[in-house]
């Protein structure tokens, strides 16, 4: 028997809402029965699925920008008068280079994006909640931030970043009732993932070797991890970034995943 989160008419933002990771966990949300309010910088997709989902509201935005974050908050609660949660999704991958490679301004922008703006939106929408005494943020991070990588010199250490963002604002939030956590995927098919594969940066035969469960995982996985750190069931952790990634991160072999 399926028993429901407790997520219904919970007040929800999500960024990053019209592809991917974030599209999957609007999807998810909608059939909870959350008040669903989406942003995404693609406007056209975002309308779309806005309509596709009943979603209240939708805007447009860059996460990068503070006045952005801040327009995104006072829409969302003029529109459903308050906020409960923020799924903060929005988010971008980086050129695989090597360190004398990777242009300079190329690497600030995958850090603003990933960091600063989860700052910005964590903060706009922890603006309301506080007062309110209430209310639960999901931010992603990644593997990448739990690992080290070569070639990965923006992404990986900006999703660190994330990771310990996660932890501080909980530590410094949490008396005020809003609680914060992160989720790391590992590999997870979406678009980004299958252009990264067809333009050969990634090995898909070599990331399911190394990967106890044997497979990539979905966009699915990843927005039911998210539902649950959003919701009531989680609601003695904060401060946690959870892996969601077949036991990536766990395993320590010096090559594939022995059988039995």
């Amino acid at each position: 028997m399926t028993r429901s989160l407790g997520l219904a008419g919970k007040r929800v933002l999500v960024t990053g809402a019209a592809s991917g990771i974030g599209l999957e966990t609007a999807r998810l949300l909608a059939e909870e029965q959350v008040v669903l309010i989406l942003m995404d910088r693609d406007q056209e997709a975002l309308a779309n699925i806005t309509r596709e989902l009943g979603a209240v509201a939708s805007v447009g935005g860059d996460v990068t920008r503070e006045q952005d974050c801040e327009a995104m908050v006072a829409a969302a609660t003029a529109a459903v008068g308050s906020l409960d949660g923020l799924v903060h999704c929005a988010g971008i991958s980086d050129r695989v280079a090597k360190a004398f490679e990777i242009d300079i301004d190329e690497w600030q922008h995958i850090v603003d994006v990933t960091l600063r703006g989860t700052f910005l939106a964590c903060r706009a929408a922890a603006r309301v909640m506080i007062p309110q005494r209430g209310g639960s943020i999901v931010t992603m991070s990644s593997i990448r931030g739990l690992i080290g990588s070569p070639r990965r010199h923006a992404y990986g250490p900006a999703k660190t970043a994330v990771a310990m963002m996660a932890k501080n604002l909980a530590c410094e939030w949490s008396l005020s009732g809003v609680r914060i956590n992160a989720v790391a995927p590992g590999f997870i098919r979406t678009p980004m993932t299958d252009r990264l594969i067809a333009e050969g940066k990634l090995d898909e035969k070599l990331l399911t070797d190394r990967t106890p469960m044997g497979r990539l995982g979905s966009p699915a996985e990843i927005a039911r991890a998210t539902a649950f750190l959003l919701s009531d069931w989680s609601s003695y952790i904060t401060g946690v970034t959870l892996p969601v990634d077949g036991g990536w991160v766990a395993y320590g072999g010096a090559g594939p995943v022995e059988t039995h």
